[in-house]
């Protein structure tokens, strides 16, 4: 079965930098868009970054543009999620799911939590 499992996450302060990465598993990795999503307490999910399945396409919403960039390496079967600029307005649990501009399935990791605070 679909399997995914994020990691990465942690404590940064405001500008700092953060990579996080999610390994797959149980599906054709190089078959399947991919994006990640974040949930702040209290808030919906909310999609922060797409990638086609070839990687020639990526999507943001302009919350984070110019700031995040999703990548994939499909020898590995993993998708990375490259973070700068943080501001404490990321912080929330990060999670990977198959897609391009939505889930495209109730396949949610645990998820990694991003904390940006001085």
């Amino acid at each position: 079965q679909v399997q995914l499992v994020e990691s990465g996450g942690g404590l940064v302060q405001p500008g700092g930098s953060l990579r996080l990465s999610c390994a797959a598993s149980g599906f054709t990795f190089s078959n399947y868009a991919m994006s990640w999503y974040r949930q702040a307490p209290g808030k919906q999910r909310e999609l922060v970054a797409g990638i086609t399945n070839s990687g020639r396409s990526t999507n943001y919403p302009d919350s984070v543009k110019g700031r995040f960039t999703i990548s994939r390496v499909n020898a590995k079967d993993t998708v990375y999620l490259q973070m700068s600029s943080l501001k404490p307005e990321d912080t929330a649990v990060y999670y990977c799911n198959l897609g391009f501009t939505s889930a495209l399935g109730n396949y949610w990791g645990q998820g990694t939590q991003v904390t940006v605070a001085s």
